[in-house]
């Protein structure tokens, strides 16, 4: 057997076949020189039709994350500027169609990548929606996850959004990726949907001969087999001691909530159990719109994905937007550095109005849905920046106000910040990528924004410790506590809730039920003591065993 290691995003093992996910298809050629060209720019149109349809058809099955992803692939198929800027090539150029969406793929592309920071991570799905493009245009098989006759465990360079989206459990047993990182589309719906899942495996494609795989996804390796093996299907419970009140077996409250940015992520937070809301993103509702929403707008929509959890705490983060994640009417000029750029609060400190007018809609929204609402502003770098954000929330009539942890300067002044708000929250990737300088979409450098790394861990516990001397919550809401097992490390830290992807809640609730407070403390302080990653996540395991 060939053994290999990547970066384990999705835990439990698994054992089966290897099933190949198929390469994007050649290359459509330049010529010959189109001759009739409103005829080639018409096919264009309806292609992209025909792609978002199935999509959309799709999404009609399932539900949650995967109809969210699936959705939004289909809305950028439909994209106008794209078919558009592809017909324009058509006219211009002489180009065949499929050629001619090649080429307007990539100009988006780039410049997706040269915005930087949230942006830059959907070039994978304008890729995907350019070969989906692109198949329908010359009558083939798009790329992608082929039908899955036995149960198998899926092996690919990457894996699109819209591939993973609706993948059946039943028959995947695992993930096994050369490229991707902690945060792609392919970690985060593995973790949803219980699969095993190993990226950024370097030497994966060029083991071909290979037919079977066993996958670790705690350990983060994968054993290759030129033979059959035997399947062996991971083990889905976890969820069986979650009564929907998180606590340590000692009586250690720990609230256990979930992450949501729609009301379709409400209805499953709340029929998942959780406890309420850690982390309420609400760049919904400026996303495809030219203007920025009124009040009452807002107002309705946040009361809408609010209104399941009446009585319920839930954390609302303010506009996370900028150099990043652009927005047409928030024109912040081009950036040699977006992801370091103005972002998050600190387009509120030159545009406060935009704040002001979305937290009087997040007051109204409270008040019409009786949730428990409290706010939170994202990509906060000094104490004297929080003070002013909460002074605005208090202002507005949300009494309640924190901010993300995502700046290793804030976790570094955790005493003098947590004196200004009433909680923290930590973004945990973010904050790995701005500790490591590792952009957490290059695969080449998944290992640096694994959770698991201890200086990042350090970090964490730094925070831990000074929320507990200010009695003050300190939260997680990065991925990194839909692990049951890095979950408990993180309360060890002193983390005092964990906020997650709605389907990760019943097991990583039901974790913390079977542990005591000081085994987490104990597996925290083996996991920093250990200098690396992955003997950091060998050394917690033991501990708790």
């Amino acid at each position: 057997m060939l053994r290999l290691s990547g970066v384990g995003v999705s835990g439990g093992q698994a054992a089966g076949p290897l099933v190949r996910v198929a390469e994007p298809l050649p290359e459509p050629i330049a010529t010959p020189a189109v001759e009739n060209h409103d005829a080639e720019a018409a096919r264009i149109g309806p292609a992209a039709e025909t792609v978002a349809n199935g999509l959309f058809t799709r999404a009609a099955g399932v539900e949650g994350d995967a109809k969210a992803v699936l959705e939004t692939t289909a809305a950028m198929a439909m994209d106008p500027s794209l078919s558009s800027r592809a017909e324009q090539l058509v006219r211009q150029n002489s180009l065949p169609a499929p050629r001619a969406v090649l080429e307007a793929a990539e100009e988006f592309a780039e410049s997706l990548r040269a915005t930087g920071g949230y942006l830059a991570e959907r070039v994978r799905d304008v890729y995907d929606v350019r070969d989906r493009i692109i198949a329908e245009l010359l009558g083939v098989q798009p790329p992608g996850v082929p039908p899955l006759t036995e149960p198998s465990v899926l092996l690919a360079r990457d894996l699109a959004p819209a591939d993973t989206a609706d993948l059946d459990p039943e028959m995947v047993l695992a993930l096994v990726t050369e490229e991707g990182g902690p945060t792609s589309h392919t970690a985060i719906l593995a973790r949803s949907l219980g699969i095993p899942a190993v990226v950024a495996v370097r030497g994966l494609l060029a083991a071909t001969s290979a037919v079977a795989a066993e996958v670790d996804g705690d350990a983060g390796t994968l054993e290759l087999s030129e033979e059959r093996i035997a399947v062996r299907a991971p083990e889905r419970g976890g969820g069986e001691n979650w009564t929907g009140t998180g606590s340590t077996s000692d009586g250690h409250r720990v609230k256990v909530l979930a992450n949501v940015g729609a009301a379709t992520d409400a209805t499953a937070a709340v029929a998942s159990g959780a406890e309420g809301v850690g982390l309420f993103r609400t760049e919904f509702c400026y996303l495809a719109v030219a203007d920025e929403p009124d009040v009452a707008t807002q107002r309705a929509a946040y009361a809408e994905v609010l209104e399941p959890f009446a009585g319920k705490p839930v954390i609302v983060r303010t506009l996370d937007a900028g150099a990043d994640k652009p927005l047409g009417f928030l024109d912040t000029g081009s950036e040699p550095n977006p992801a370091l750029g103005v972002r998050g609060l600190r387009i509120a400190f030159d545009r406060p109005e935009v704040l002001d007018r979305q937290l009087e809609a997040i007051a109204g929204a409270a008040r019409d849905s009786g949730a428990e609402v409290s706010v939170m502003a994202p990509m906060v770098a000094t104490a004297e920046e929080a003070a002013w954000f909460a002074e605005r929330a208090r202002a507005a009539g949300i009494a309640r106000a924190g901010v993300m942890v995502e700046v290793p300067a804030v976790a570094l002044a955790a005493e003098e910040l947590l004196r200004e708000v009433d909680f923290v929250s930590i973004g945990t990737n973010d904050l790995a990528q701005y500790t490591f300088a590792a952009d957490r979409q290059l695969g080449a450098l998944a290992a640096l924004n694994d959770p698991w790394q201890p200086a990042l861990l350090r970090l964490i516990g730094t925070l831990g410790k000074a929320g507990v001397a200010a009695d003050k919550p300190v939260g997680v809401c990065g991925e990194a506590a839909a692990d049951p097992l890095l979950g408990r490390v993180l309360v060890g830290l002193g983390a005092s809730s964990l906020s997650m992807v709605a389907t990760a809640v019943p097991s990583v609730g039901s974790a913390l039920a079977g542990t005591s407070l000081r085994n987490c403390e104990r597996a925290a302080e083996a996991a920093l003591a250990a200098p690396d990653a992955g003997r950091a996540r060998a050394a917690a395991r033991d501990a708790l065993e």
